[in-house]
């Protein structure tokens, strides 16, 4: 796949990279290294003065990068924009967290003197340069929210992004250096994918985290393996969206309409299947196929725009193959499946009913705005389909029965349960899944300690 930005809106090539080559990857691997040997050293307060520097250029910077991405991507403009503002509001939630989080812990007293020791402490030590392969659909979401963390922990990142955001990319590493980071502490590799292997091989190169297809990670997942080395996965997602009785139905279905079409549906937490209960499926699937219908849907650089284009020509031909396999296997189609002439790699927001297990969108990741609903009889039911997945990535329960909401948190397989909500990351709270949705987490103190060296120091009586 070549290294350009191919505007999604109406398929112009804007601009082409060369990839590195392998004397521009070595010194970039060294610089890490070089880099790393003096900034570990550095105090978590010079640490965060930076990454507040850098937070605030992101913000005065947010109208030019938002541009930027939408049209890399293709997400509408004023999404793009607050996904530049959450990124600095995690940025400065790490430089105010990150010395907390990774202070000394002091064992029970107790347990110092049964150890024999005369003192014990454990203490966070970073793990040296990090390789982050990160996705195009949230350009700088991805990228910041593993970068905060490993920077404030006085690790050094190398990024491989997505060979379609090259722009972003290159961006985020001058970010950094105009904040004042210590050259080399951050660096893009503008690479294809075939050079993420040899890179993970590197004894300099320590750790590594992948935001991506299962497939991705599954490579990456085994070349760490052979290498001993710590990897956090996030991969795909099919997250189920259950309403039961006694929920809120309007408000329900007026989430469920974000939740689902967000970036155009491109997003591994957005709710994905919409499990409703018989006593209020017909209402919801009412107001819900509405909501769809009345979204806006067009230049991604209009404010007014809802819903851009899908990413990439071949991420529309999945979508349309998911779509058109259900439809002949029987799905009802409540609104859209039909892509609209014109330009662009546009797909409707797009509603399924009577979908069955045997159709190939109850299995795989919809990566688009197209919704599947399943009528259920009772919470049993809603349990059992919502675990029906490879996936177990976030989840979205709706009710306002206390024993409904005890009894999802117990048995749905995921690594979020979000009551009458919508999943969001945020940077307090660890984010990521289990099955092949993957392993590890970001964010919260439980994300910066990922790629960190949790040592035991004992002292001797």
């Amino acid at each position: 796949m070549p290294i350009a930005t191919v505007n999604p809106a109406n398929g112009e090539t804007l601009r082409t990279y060369e990839a590195m080559g392998e004397e521009e990857i070595e010194r970039r691997i060294q610089l890490a290294e070089a880099t790393f040997r003096t900034y570990r050293t550095t105090a978590f307060d010079k640490r965060a003065r930076l990454m507040r520097k850098a937070a605030d250029i992101l913000e005065a910077d947010q109208d030019e990068i938002g541009r930027v991405i939408t049209t890399e991507m293709g997400k509408p403009v004023k999404q793009a924009r607050a996904e530049a503002a959450k990124c600095a509001k995690t940025m400065r939630w790490y430089a105010d967290h990150a010395a907390s989080l990774l202070t000394d812990e002091e064992p029970a007293e107790s347990d110092v003197k049964d150890s024999g020791a005369s003192r014990a402490l454990v203490r966070y030590r970073p793990l040296g340069p990090v390789l982050a392969v990160m996705p195009w659909n949230f350009p700088l979401w991805q990228v910041i929210r593993f970068a905060a963390p490993a920077l404030m922990a006085g690790n050094v990142g190398l990024l491989k992004h997505a060979s379609n955001v090259p722009q972003t990319a290159l961006y985020l590493e001058d970010l950094f250096h105009r904040a004042g980071f210590p050259e080399g502490c951050f660096q893009t590799l503008l690479i294809g994918s075939a050079a993420v292997d040899g890179i993970l091989r590197d004894e300099r190169v320590r750790a590594a985290t992948l935001t991506g297809s299962e497939p991705a990670g599954r490579a990456v997942a085994t070349t760490a393996g052979e290498m001993i080395k710590k990897t956090v996965l996030e991969l795909g997602g099919s997250d189920p969206f259950v309403v039961m009785p006694s929920a809120d139905v309007d408000r329900a279905a007026g989430v469920a309409v974000t939740a689902r079409t967000q970036n155009a549906g491109q997003s591994c937490i957005a709710a994905k299947r919409f499990i409703v209960h018989t006593d209020v499926y017909d209402a919801f699937v009412e107001r819900f196929t509405e909501g769809m219908k009345a979204l806006r849907v067009g230049d991604p650089l209009e404010e007014e725009t809802e819903v851009g284009p899908l990413s990439s020509e071949q991420g529309l031909n999945d979508v349309m193959e998911l779509v058109d396999d259900a439809k002949r296997s029987g799905a009802t189609v409540l609104c859209g499946g039909e892509r609209p002439e014109g330009p662009g790699w546009y797909y409707p927001p797009t509603v399924l009913a009577d979908v069955t297990r045997e159709m190939r969108i109850h299995r795989e990741e919809a990566f688009g705005p197209v919704a599947t609903l399943y009528r259920v009889a009772d919470l049993d039911e809603a349990v059992l389909i919502a675990n029906d997945t490879d996936f177990g990535l976030s989840s979205n329960v709706w009710t306002r029965d206390d024993a409904d909401v005890d009894r999802f948190v117990r048995d749905l397989e995921a690594g979020g349960v979000y009551v009458n909500g919508m999943t969001a990351s945020h940077p307090a709270f660890p984010f990521g899944g289990v099955k092949r949705s993957g392993y590890g987490r970001e964010l919260s103190g439980h994300g910066i300690r990922e790629f960190c060296n949790i040592t035991t120091v004992w002292h001797g009586a």
